[in-house]
């Protein structure tokens, strides 16, 4: 039965008439829910109550007045010894009967609240517990990266993930909390390297895997939602194929989720959704229980998020700046060249991405005198060109916040960079030929990408604006930048 229903994918009968659905659906779902009842009936004839009780209580939540299934999570329930829980899915039972229906319970499920109450036999499995050798995709999947050895810094940010990650000491609570994070900042700020390494740091308290997708892919374009939930599927023992399940059609995305959400419901692992772009790709890749803890990390503030606790990461202060070039380059050789060093750490701007760029061609260049690279960095028409080094591109991922902006909020802030050295407002973009309302609108939403950074108030009360300086470094090239914009500064 559990092979049976295992091929049944996504909502029945999508993308036919109205008539044949009317007609054929609701029998398919009946007669898909019944044999669901009695598969759970025989796993419950040998003694599988633990694992069941996620199931059943994913299920009493889709389908609230199908009396048979809460009474099977009230026997599963018991079976457990959490006889309160018991009692409560059926109080929630009769009121859902009564609020909906206008009913009361009927007898199977009195009888099964009943025995809960007097302990009767009858609810104790009458067969030994039967052992299952586990498939061969059983293992737990770790999709995450590896853990940085050199992590540093952010250890107040590491302390606060690990608190909201980890779950409360105690009996475990009948419904787990929330726990739903999201890490913003700008581009090159380190916001997927503190997911990965709180991930790992909780990864303890978590059996069942670690979970990561992208949302975008290498050049920083959009994933679409199909392909990054086959990716969760497939590491979650579901077989998908990309053949013959291309596209992100409704029915089939659908589909998807549904696969996803079941796959999902009481397994306990973080799930870590790298770079969203908006709130409607991270709809799809959610769970439909809190059995998981959600990170997700994302330029954009993403403020209709509802439940999420946000961590927003701005530039590290000099101290650990310092203290990562030396974990990379050579603590000896940031001890040797303080001087230098700070030149060094004062030119990546606070970024760790940058810093690490820095370092790794330090450590490549072992006869170089620290004081050589910061004079390098010094010149600022040559940092950023001086900042590539292997994988780590630094023009190529500060730049990709910049070019996949709307074309008007891009041209702005390109303009904006070649332009204005320290703090600026609206005013700066009147040359640009729109209202200071409107200027002040288009900068607003390039705070809220992480493009721009909120500097204070002026003497009017209106907002001043500010870059940092890689990014304005960036944004200012003459690849992005149209040099025959001028635009007034304002200090």
């Amino acid at each position: 039965m559990r092979r049976a229903l295992d091929l049944w994918h996504g909502p029945a009968l999508a993308n036919v008439t109205p008539f044949l659905t009317d007609a054929e659906l609701p029998r398919l779902e009946e007669a898909r829910t019944s044999a669901l009842e009695h598969r759970i009936d025989a796993d419950l004839e040998l003694a599988r109550h633990e694992r069941l009780v996620p199931e059943l209580s994913g299920l009493v939540a889709q389908f609230p007045v199908r009396e048979r299934l809460r009474a099977q999570l009230m026997t599963a329930l018991y079976r457990c010894g959490r006889q309160a829980d018991a009692l409560q899915v059926f109080q929630e039972g009769r009121r859902v009967l009564a609020e909906e229906l206008g009913v009361d319970p009927g007898h199977d499920l009195t009888a099964t609240h009943q025995a809960v109450l007097t302990g009767n036999p009858s609810l104790l499995p009458q067969s030994a517990p039967v052992t299952v050798s586990a498939p061969p995709h059983a293992a737990p999947p770790v999709m995450v990266p590896p853990a940085l050895a050199d992590f540093t810094g952010r250890q107040g940010e590491l302390a606060e993930l690990h608190a909201l990650l980890t779950p409360a000491p105690g009996p475990s609570e009948a419904a787990p909390r929330a726990r739903r994070i999201l890490i913003t900042g700008m581009a090159g700020i380190g916001k997927t390297a503190l997911a990965v390494q709180a991930a790992h740091a909780v990864a303890g308290e978590f059996p069942d895997g670690l979970l990561h997708v992208r949302l975008r892919d290498e050049d920083g374009t959009v994933k679409d939602r199909a392909t990054a939930l086959r990716q969760l599927l497939r590491a979650l023992g579901e077989p998908c194929d990309d053949a013959s399940a291309s596209g992100e059609g409704p029915e089939q995305l659908d589909g998807l989720i549904s696969r996803y959400r079941t796959r999902t419901v009481g397994r306990r692992m973080p799930i870590l959704l790298d770079e969203a772009p908006n709130e409607l790709h991270l709809d799809a890749p959610l769970p439909a229980t809190n059995d998981a803890a959600v990170v997700v990390t994302s330029r954009s503030r993403l403020f209709t998020m509802p439940g999420f606790r946000t961590i927003a990461l701005g530039p590290m202060q000099t101290p650990q700046s310092l203290s990562l070039l030396a974990a990379v380059a050579g603590e000896p050789r940031i001890l040797a060249e303080p001087g230098a060093a700070g030149v060094v750490a004062e030119a990546c701007a606070g970024l760790p991405l940058v810093l690490r760029a820095a370092a790794t061609r330090l450590a490549a260049r072992p006869h170089w005198p620290v004081a050589r690279l910061a004079r390098r960095l010094s010149d600022p028409a040559e940092r950023v060109a001086e900042l590539r080094v292997g994988d780590l591109d630094v023009p190529r991922a500060l730049g990709s916040a910049l070019d996949h902006l709307p074309v008007g909020e891009r041209e702005l802030a390109c303009a904006l960079a070649a332009a204005a050295h320290g703090t600026f407002g609206a005013v700066a973009a009147l040359e640009f030929g729109m209202p200071e309302e409107s200027a002040e609108e288009l900068l607003e939403r390039l705070v809220e990408k992480s493009v721009l950074e909120l500097a204070g108030i002026d003497g009017e009360g209106a907002p001043l604006y500010r870059f940092n300086e890689l990014t304005r470094l960036v944004a200012a090239g003459p690849q992005r930048c149209r040099a025959d914009v001028r635009l007034t500064r304002v200090s």
